[in-house]
């Protein structure tokens, strides 16, 4: 039986970072596969309102496409955008996230 939920996991995990990392990152770290990653942003919505009680703050750095720079800075919820709307390459760095 686990410790910590899943969300407690990633909050801590989150808090202790140096610099903002990946879901994909999220999830090597916390032992899950690829296929979790997907799960890792649905977790990222309710954590930002978690940490928000605690005074804090989950920060994002927006995805950017690595072929032409369009960064999606209009985003609503955590996750990978599937194709650049400008140039529609499917070459898209994917968000970062840390707990300040």
């Amino acid at each position: 039986m686990r410790q910590e939920t899943r969300r407690k996991e990633i909050i801590r995990l989150l808090s202790q970072v140096d610099e903002p990392i990946s879901a994909k990152e999220i999830a090597q770290d916390l032992g899950l596969g690829a296929k979790d990653v997907r799960k890792i942003y649905a977790h990222l919505d309710h954590v930002a309102k978690s940490v928000r009680s605690n005074g804090k703050r989950l920060l994002m750095i927006p995805p950017r496409c690595k072929e032409c720079g369009y960064v999606f800075n209009n985003m609503r919820r955590a996750r990978l955008p599937n194709r650049c709307p400008r140039c529609k390459s499917e070459r898209i760095e994917p968000p970062r996230f840390i707990i300040k």
